[in-house]
């Protein structure tokens, strides 16, 4: 089994950056994989994807440079199992609010003893022969912090053994702190998260979208650009010739 480069890339202290990928087309993902990012996350979660065509998007996506990864539905272990079993390298987990939900996926994440993932790694053997003694090291788990609740908590789910690190919801904490995204006082509790992050020796990552360069001047390591949708949007209407694309 080859070596995850973009897990490898962020415990050197470097940022990988992804794209997230939600329209169900197995074959944007090949592409997106060989446009020079780290990453291609296939959304479960908010996309048009089900478990067979996330396989098929995981083996697109090996056959470029990125890693197949994939934010699950929930937090719920046969989930999480299914997308590992068929290939996926990296699991993200949405709305992870206690120390004890944080447990409950990294137990999903890792085979015994490590975890209590079940056996059964036929579907993701293109990764190589020796995936099953491997994926353990290689496999990347973040979980999401979106919530005040979360925030609040943030200490105790981040030092969680076996999680890697987190993937910061920016829209969702917005929303649940009832204060305008980009708000000062946003940012600054995406910051006091990032600083929590650090303290505890984990990964920060977060959806950037439009202000990229911003996290990643923060110390942000695990950074999604944009999505596959918002390249169509962003990008289509300067194809439309003489008329107003606004």
């Amino acid at each position: 089994m080859t070596q995850n480069p973009a897990k490898a890339r962020m415990l050197r202290g470097e940022a990988a950056i992804g794209v997230s990928v939600g329209l169900g087309s197995p074959y944007a993902a090949e592409i997106l994989s060989r446009s020079g990012f780290d990453f291609v996350l296939v959304d479960l979660q908010h996309g048009a994807w089900d478990d067979n065509l996330a396989a098929l998007a995981f083996r697109s996506i090996a056959l470029g440079a990125a890693v197949p990864m994939a934010r699950v539905t929930g937090n719920d272990f046969y989930a999480i199992g299914r997308l590992l079993d068929r290939g996926a390298l990296g699991i993200i987990v949405p709305m992870v609010n206690t120390a004890q939900e944080a447990q409950d996926a990294a137990f999903a994440v890792r085979y015994p003893p490590r975890g209590g993932r079940s056996w059964s790694p036929t579907l993701a053997m293109f990764h190589g022969t020796d995936y099953a003694q491997r994926i353990d090291d290689e496999v990347f788990l973040a979980i999401q912090i979106e919530t005040v609740q979360a925030v609040e908590n943030a200490e105790a789910i981040l030092s969680t053994e076996g999680v890697d690190g987190l993937w910061l919801g920016p829209n969702d904490l917005a929303r649940s702190m009832g204060v305008p995204f980009g708000s000062p006082e946003h940012e600054q509790m995406i910051l006091h998260v990032l600083e929590v992050c650090k303290r505890v020796g984990k990964i920060p990552g977060i959806a950037a979208d439009n202000n990229l360069r911003h996290w990643m001047d923060h110390g942000f390591l695990f950074v999604t650009a944009t999505s596959d949708a918002a390249l169509i949007i962003d990008n289509a209407p300067r194809f439309v010739v003489g008329r107003d694309a606004t």
